[in-house]
């Protein structure tokens, strides 16, 4: 506000939202364009999301409430999981979120929120947590890092000076590692929720999640030593599949990095004097949020100078 309480119409956008589209909810943030501040955020379960209309509506919701009344907002920025055509805004997927397969997401959303279709951008979920560690988080300044988040799957990215990077010298094709062959078997096969589960399963006869497993690593022997064999694989594929990129720096996020003190001492025997450090996320959820924002930075650029835009409240029809 201006004196007198006059307000003053802003010379650049500040804002965007951004959104992160999980398995199971999906978040979205205000972040501040010029220091990437997530000013606030938003979340809702997709368990109760059965059609893409449904999809687009909860979406639109946690924009409004994330946005918060902020009115000088650039558009908006979606981390999605793969396969996702990016470009288009149109998912690929058929294991999950399938009522969104060839739907045009873009256009959808560029309704819902009455805004113009380029105003929304997309990029992999996995590429927006490297980008949100490298602009505000652990592995921020460094010139060549690699982001690995590890759960249900293994996702993988890799940048260089910032920029995400799907191809070049040491990156795997697309920049992703999760169906990379490896040791007879798939990198994800070895780290994953399930290979972690499957092999306490194997030597104890009870099911359990990978957070209860690790609770119970302190007086529980298996515990120990899957997490202890988890690593070990890990350490491989940072040596055999990460190492040739030659990164400064690798961050590994995901709800298994929670538990990176029963396995990453394990890993990072592996990478010995190969020139790199493995780090753990210091965003964690928040990663992809402000990820997602630092592609819309710079993907945009000089984007400040756009006229800014208004998040409606109400759909427009379709």
């Amino acid at each position: 506000m201006g004196k007198g309480g006059r307000q003053v119409k802003p010379s650049k956008v500040e804002y965007v939202l951004t959104f992160d589209v999980g398995g199971s909810h999906v978040s979205a943030g205000l972040c501040r364009l010029p220091d990437l501040e997530l000013i606030h955020t938003a979340s809702g379960p997709l368990k109760l999301v059965d059609s893409f209309a449904a999809f687009v509506d909860l979406l639109h919701r946690l924009g409004i409430q994330a946005a918060d009344s902020e009115l000088n907002l650039a558009g908006a920025s979606l981390a999605v999981p793969g396969p996702f055509d990016l470009e288009a805004g149109v998912s690929l997927m058929e294991h999950k979120l399938q009522f969104l397969k060839n739907q045009d997401l873009r256009g959808a959303l560029a309704r819902s929120f009455n805004w113009q279709p380029n105003q929304l951008r997309f990029l992999n979920d996995a590429a927006a947590y490297l980008l949100g560690e490298v602009g505000r988080g652990a592995v921020e300044g460094a010139e060549r890092a690699v982001g690995l988040t590890l759960g249900t799957g293994i996702g993988s990215a890799f940048a260089i000076h910032g920029h995400y990077v799907t191809q070049g010298q040491g990156v795997p094709p697309g920049g992703e590692i999760w169906n990379y062959p490896y040791a007879g078997t798939t990198v994800e096969d070895l780290i994953s929720t399930s290979r972690l589960k499957g092999d306490y399963l194997a030597l104890t006869g009870d099911d359990k999640d990978v957070a209860e497993i690790a609770a119970g690593a302190k007086d529980d022997p298996a515990a120990r030593q899957v997490f202890s064999e988890f690593g070990h694989h890990l350490g491989q594929v940072l040596r055999d599949v990460i190492a040739p990129f030659h990164p400064d720096m690798v961050v590994i996020g995901g709800g298994i990095s929670r538990s990176s003190s029963l396995f990453l001492p394990v890993a990072e025997q592996e990478i010995k004097g190969l020139g790199f450090r493995v780090v753990t996320s210091t965003l964690l959820d928040r990663a992809p949020l402000i990820g997602a924002a630092q592609f819309w930075r710079e993907e945009t650029s000089p984007a400040a100078d756009t006229q800014p835009l208004q998040v409606t409240a109400a759909r427009s029809s379709d």
